[in-house]
C-alpha cells in the first residue's frame, strides 16, 4: 500500500513540476512579497497528527510559490545562471532514493569511482591540463565535486597555507608555531575578485591583498610581480594567487597566461576561478582566456551555474592531490578498510566529512544531452547576449560602459544625474516584476548587469525585455527632463 501511495504521490509531484517548467513565463520573476510573510501563513508549532497530503500538496502554491524567485524564468538575469534540466533532476532523485554517505571508497564504492571517472570526462571536455586527470599515468591530481565554488577556494587557500607551512618549517625554524608562520603569509587577488576570496582569507586568518585591474578590468602580470616584491620587502611570505576567469560584476578575464608565470617563478599556488565562465570552454573557440591554465595548481567552475545541472555541483580540481590530503587527512579507525591504500577517499579532499552521489546528475546530463548539444546551449546563451547588445548600442539614450563577455552584458543610461537615473530605472523595473536585474559597479560608475540565463531564452525573450526596458528609461528621462525644466523656469 505504501508503495502504490508513493508511486502515485510521486507521479503527482513530477507532473507538477513538467507543468511549473512549461508555465515558468507566466509566473511573476520576483515575488511581490515582504520579510516575515510566511509566519502568517504557517501554524506555530508542528502538527501532533500527520496530515493529508492533499493539504500539503495544496500549499505549495499558496505558501512556497509566492515567495519563489523563479531562477529558471527566460527573464531572470540577475547573478548568474542556476539551471536545471531534467536529467539532472532524475539524477538526484536516484541519489536522494540510494542516500548513499559517500566519505569513502569503503562507504560507498560507486559514489567514489563514478565520480572520478566523471570529473575526468569533465576534464577532457573543457581543454584542461592531463594532470588534473584522476587516470593518467603522468598525473599526481584529480578532481572533486564541492558544494559551492566558496568552499572550494577556501578548501585551495587551505592547502596552499598548508604547503607553505610546511615549506617555512624546512627553511626556517622547526619549532616555530604554525600560528607565526601564518601570520606572516599573503595571498592575492584582483580588486573583481568574488567576495568568496576576502572570506577565505577572514576564514583561515590569512592576509588576502586586493591589486588593481587595468581598463579591461583584468589583472596583469606586472602588478602581481610588483606586489610580491613590496610584499617580500617588508617581510611577508606571499604563496597564493586567486585569479578569475569571468569575474562576477562584468566578467571580465585575468590574463592568465601573465600571472602563470609569475606565480612559477615566485612559488605562490596558482588557483583559477571560472564559476560562470568554466562551462564556456566547452566549445573550443572560447578557450582564448584558458591560455596560461598549465602553471595552475587548482582550478574551479560551477556545472550548476549554466550547465544545466542543479545546484549544488561544483568541479574542482588540483595539480597535486597529495597536497590536499595532507591538509585535511584524519585516520580514525572507524574510517578506515581493507582498501584504504589502494581506493581514494574523498574525505581528505574536503572540509565535511559526507558528501552526496552528486556524480549521478552529472553523469545523467553529460550522456543526455551529449558535448554537441552542451555547445549548442552555450552558444545560444551568447547569441542571445549579443542580441540584446545590438538593442543596446543602437539606443542614444544607453550605453555600454564594459566589453561584453559570454552572456553578461552591462548597461547605463548615458545623460541626467547617472546615479538617480539608475537607482529609479533599476527600482521600476524590478518592481514591476517581469525582470530581475541587479548592478554592479565598474571602479566608481554604477552599471546594471543583464545575463542570459535561462536554456529557455529566446530572442522574443530579448525583445520583450530590451522593450519594457527602453519604455521604463524613457519614461524616467521624459520625467526627469520635466523636473528640470521646471526648476530652470522658476529660478528665471
Amino acid at each position: 500500500m505504501q508503495a502504490e501511495e508513493y508511486n502515485r504521490r510521486g507521479k503527482e509531484l513530477v507532473d507538477y513540476i513538467t507543468q511549473y517548467l512549461k508555465s515558468i513565463r507566466e509566473r511573476r520573476v520576483i515575488p511581490d512579497v515582504k520579510p516575515g510573510y510566511m509566519k502568517e501563513l504557517l501554524p506555530d508549532a508542528a502538527p501532533t497528527e500527520p496530515e493529508d497530503w492533499e493539504n500539503i500538496f495544496n500549499d505549495i502554491e499558496k505558501v512556497i510559490m509566492p515567495g519563489v524567485v523563479h531562477w529558471q524564468s527566460p527573464h531572470m538575469h540577475a547573478y548568474y545562471p542556476s539551471l536545471t534540466s531534467w536529467p539532472s533532476m532524475l539524477g538526484d532523485m536516484l541519489a536522494d532514493a540510494i542516500n548513499c554517505v559517500g566519505f569513502t571508497w569503503a562507504s560507498s564504492p560507486a559514489c567514489t569511482e563514478l565520480e572520478m571517472n566523471v570529473m575526468d570526462w569533465l576534464c577532457k571536455a573543457l581543454g584542461l591540463p592531463s594532470f588534473f586527470l584522476h587516470h593518467h599515468p603522468d598525473s599526481r591530481g584529480g578532481g572533486i565535486l564541492q558544494s559551492t565554488v566558496s568552499e572550494s577556494t577556501l578548501v585551495a587557500l587551505l592547502a596552499a597555507r598548508k604547503d607553505k607551512i610546511l615549506q617555512l618549517r624546512t627553511e626556517l625554524d622547526q619549532d616555530m608555531d604554525d600560528s607565526v608562520l601564518n601570520s606572516r603569509l599573503v595571498a592575492y587577488a584582483s580588486d573583481q575578485a568574488h567576495s568568496s576570496v576576502e572570506k577565505a582569507g577572514l576564514i583561515s586568518l590569512v592576509k588576502i591583498r586586493f591589486l588593481p585591474t587595468d581598463e579591461r578590468l583584468s589583472l596583469r602580470g606586472d602588478t602581481l610581480k610588483q606586489a610580491i616584491q613590496e610584499d617580500r620587502r617588508r617581510g611577508l611570505v606571499p604563496f597564493m594567487l586567486c585569479s578569475t576567469l569571468g569575474t562576477t560584476g562584468v566578467c571580465a578575464f585575468d590574463k592568465l597566461s601573465e600571472l602563470g608565470p609569475v606565480c612559477e617563478e615566485e612559488g605562490l599556488w596558482l588557483h583559477v576561478d571560472a564559476a560562470y565562465a568554466g562551462s564556456a570552454y566547452f566549445c573550443p573557440e572560447l578557450r582564448l582566456s584558458l591560455q596560461g591554465i598549465e602553471f595552475a595548481d587548482s582550478f574551479v567552475f560551477n556545472p550548476s551555474k549554466w550547465m544545466m545541472v542543479h545546484f549544488d555541483c561544483t568541479a574542482f580540481w588540483v595539480k597535486d592531490k597529495y597536497k590536499l590530503q595532507q591538509t585535511f587527512s584524519v585516520d580514525p579507525v572507524y574510517l578506515r578498510h581493507e582498501n584504504s591504500q589502494a581506493a581514494t577517499d574523498f574525505m581528505h579532499w574536503q572540509i565535511p566529512l559526507s558528501r552526496r552521489f552528486r556524480s549521478l546528475k552529472l553523469w545523467f546530463v553529460m550522456r543526455s544531452f551529449g558535448l554537441k548539444n552542451l555547445q549548442a546551449h552555450i552558444r545560444h546563451g551568447i547569441e542571445m547576449a549579443k542580441l540584446l547588445e545590438s538593442y543596446i548600442k543602437s539606443d542614444p539614450n544607453f550605453e555600454v560602459p564594459a566589453e561584453r563577455h559570454l552572456g553578461l552584458v552591462v548597461f547605463c543610461l548615458k545623460v541626467g544625474s547617472m546615479n538617480l537615473n539608475y537607482t529609479e530605472l533599476l527600482r521600476r523595473l524590478t518592481r514591476s516584476g517581469t525582470m530581475y536585474l541587479i548592478p554592479a559597479d565598474i571602479h566608481t560608475k554604477r552599471i546594471i548587469r543583464f545575463t542570459v540565463t535561462s536554456q529557455f531564452t529566446s530572442a522574443e525573450d530579448i525583445l520583450k525585455d530590451w522593450s519594457i526596458i527602453s519604455k521604463t528609461a524613457s519614461a524616467l528621462l521624459d520625467e526627469t527632463h520635466g523636473y528640470v525644466a521646471l526648476i530652470v523656469l522658476q529660478e528665471k
